[in-house]
């Protein structure tokens, strides 16, 4: 005891006492720029409350059976909703895009409703009718126009039915001869030419009216007339709207908003019909989901690059307008986009768990030495410990150190990220919530609900679910039984209900049937489980299960999405039928990866080359494989042999879907020969 008396208070050496000043000042530093954790608006233990018939609410409805249909009593409307961002940014700015090289400009509010009744004007004088029987196309990729577009049908009460430019041509006269599209909005000559190919085929008798957003040339014109179809620039249909302006006719909440054609893997496109409510009913339900954390305001920023056709976007941009924010536009090209994100700087990104993939790949391929990867390991773990606290930053002493960089390359001021369209791995998940400083939601559901039906809460730092429900819908699971699936175990089919569930499908009432039941509720195909603190778990899908040979069911994006984290691998199609007693895969190598791979194996080629060598694909399989055991695969659900594809599933191949799901059944038609030289080879 004296001794320690003589040591607290015995003069130090000079050096010490710095150390120690330098410590205290560290740990003062740490202390005052910590912020509060995150007050999550429920109590994460139980964030769901059951109600009859065995479905569930989220704990934020706790006395109350409301569902909710909007955020703002001024605003039930999706042209509402514009009209207040209007009002409540003070004619700030709206919409921006940018020239390669350049910095972004705005369009504003009041410009942007503006040219809106312009347009609509425009149409209407040309002889279309301001009301529900009207169906407008738009065509475009991301851009200010398709916003336009999009709120000159809603300002005289018209529908937009978007158009994919990777659905091909006979989805395209498909959807218009459904839709019963006269008049379509394009973004530039090719896709009008790819509309005039069919109409000159004899196809779309309907459609009498192009109206295309950039210049064209005047052939063009007369190849329209030759076939009976008017090509108009957007800049003439606004300049005739404007000498001719007719008042708005708004629309009601239940009316149609949108048309929503799903791809689909198989099979004729689908025309989802979602009204004015399903749409701001749910961005309403997900500001409701993170208000405690998360208020949108003026000052957000988000940058559009998900296809505006997908209702994800949609719903997030209808989010931003609510709340007077800005929405920057990408160049167009996927390969700029980190060049417009840090010119943009959003505040608000929505993103999908491709994108976050790689990402986490190149932080991790960035750690070359071993020395290196502890440092990013050790400090991951730091840093997601705070986020378990609800702890959300990006100004600790690990962020200044190690994550800057990936910060940065992001904007630097992202303070909101929303990921959906499909899974994402839970150590993907976990890491980047860690490294990125800022909140990460994870969202589920289908364009049948609109977009979202499960949110996550603010503060759950848990991954591998997909949240609550949100507050404008209920979810049940219902049995399934030729899958062992009881809603008396809390497993089986999701089916939702609620306000943002769809009328049903377009001039199309077997398949309605098919998806909406007699109580109206939504059978989505997905499997789910609740866990025990009320959130879901989708385990499983419906419609993907194949039996094995013996008799196994095989659920091959469970699979997918384990193989997907192997280093070399980008994108994984796992195969298997009742024919066959084992899997087989095709994988494509990741290109920035592979040759690092195979140098350490001692191959060296290109690409192609690399892809054919029996070693390089030894070593995949196997890690493949070793991976799988890691995430409690059984045997009969890891894959026996696969071959290596040098080239991307993408949309443009048609190999992928808009909102990046494999089309299995292309996949399997284009790989038939190498799937069947495989089984040979493992019989």
């Amino acid at each position: 005891m004296e001794f320690l008396i003589q040591l607290l208070f015995s003069p130090l050496p000079t050096p010490a006492i710095i150390s120690l000043f330098a410590l205290a000042a560290a740990t003062l530093f740490y202390l005052n720029t910590r912020p509060s954790p995150l007050r999550s608006p429920t109590d994460l233990k139980h964030q769901t409350l059951g109600i009859k018939d065995g479905a569930r609410k989220t704990a934020l409805l706790e006395g109350n059976n409301n569902l909710m249909s909007f955020c703002y009593e001024d605003a039930k409307t999706i042209y509402e909703v514009f009209q207040r961002g209007l009002r409540v940014s003070g004619n700030g700015p709206c919409l921006g895009y940018r020239k390669p090289g350049r910095p972004y400009q705005w369009l504003k509010y009041k410009q942007v409703s503006d040219r809106a009744e312009h347009l609509g004007s425009g149409l209407l004088h040309r002889g279309l009718k301001p009301d529900q029987d009207t169906f407008i196309g738009i065509f475009a990729q991301n851009r200010p126009e398709w916003i336009i577009g999009e709120l000159a049908c809603y300002t005289y009460s018209m529908v937009a039915v978007p158009l994919y430019d990777t659905l091909g041509p006979e989805a395209l006269v498909f959807i218009i001869d459904r839709a019963e599209i006269s008049t379509v909005l394009c973004d530039n000559q090719n896709k009008a030419e790819t509309l005039l190919q069919n109409r000159e085929k004899g196809q779309s008798p309907v459609l009498k009216t192009i109206v295309i957003m950039d210049p064209f040339n005047s052939e063009l014109v007369e190849r329209g007339t030759k076939c009976g179809v008017d090509i108009v620039s957007m800049q003439d249909v606004e300049a005739l709207g404007k000498s001719n302006l007719q008042k708005p006719s708004p629309p009601k909440p239940e009316d149609l908003s949108i048309v929503c054609f799903t791809s689909g893997t198989t099979g004729d496109p689908k025309g989802a019909m979602l009204t004015h409510e399903n749409v701001v009913s749910n961005a309403a339900g997900v500001v409701k989901s993170f208000e405690t954390s998360v208020v949108p305001s003026t000052q957000d920023v988000s940058i559009s690059f998900l296809p505006l056709a997908h209702m994800f976007e949609r719903v997030v941009q209808t989010v931003m307008y609510g709340s007077g924010a800005k929405v920057g536009f990408f160049q167009g090209d996927i390969r700029l986009l980190p060049d417009d994100m840090k010119t943009l700087q959003p505040t608000i990104f929505p993103v999908v768990p491709r994108l976050l993939n790689r990402v986490y790949d190149k932080v991790q391929s960035g750690a070359k030495t071993p020395f290196k990867k502890w440092l990013l390991n050790f400090a991951v773990e730091r840093k997601y410990a705070e986020v378990k606290e609800g702890i959300i930053r990006n100004n600790s002493m690990w962020d200044k150190l190690i994550f800057h960089k990936v910060q940065e390359s992001l904007g630097g001021r992202v303070r909101v990220m929303v990921t959906g369209a499909a899974p994402i791995s839970p150590s993907v998940l976990n890491f980047l919530r860690a490294s990125l400083g800022c909140q990460i939601f994870e969202a589920y559901g289908q364009t049948e609900c609109t977009a979202g039906c499960t949110f996550t809460m603010p503060g759950d730092a848990t991954s591998g679910h997909v949240g609550v429900p949100l507050p404008c819908n209920i979810v049940k699971l219902v049995d399934v039984e030729e899958m062992n699936y009881f809603g008396s175990n809390g497993e089986g089919e999701v089916c939702i209900k609620g306000r943002n569930v769809f009328k049903g499908y377009l001039k199309d009432p077997e398949k309605t049937e098919e998806a909406l039941d007699k109580d109206g509720w939504l059978h989505t195909g997905d499997i789910g489980k609740w866990l025990p603190t009320g959130v879901l778990k989708i385990i499983d899908r419906k419609k993907n299960i194949f039996k094995l040979a013996q008799g196994e069911y095989i659920a091959p994006e469970k699979i997918e999405n384990v193989y997907v984290r192997s280093g070399p691998v980008a994108q994984v199609f796992v195969h298997g039928d009742s024919l066959q007693s084992c899997l087989v895969a095709i994988v494509v190598p990741d290109p920035e990866v592979l040759p690092g791979f195979a140098n350490n194996l001692g191959c060296q080629g290109s690409i192609e080359e690399l892809c054919k060598n029996t070693e390089i694909k030894k070593a995949i399989l196997s890690d493949m494989t070793k991976l799988g055991k890691e995430a409690g695969l059984k045997s009969f659900e890891q894959v026996k042999d696969l071959y290596l594809h040098p080239e991307q599933f993408t949309i443009e191949n048609g190999l992928l879907t808009p909102t990046l799901k494999a089309k299995r059944a292309e996949l399997k038609a284009l790989f038939q020969p190498q799937i069947d030289k495989l089984y040979a080879n493992v019989q």
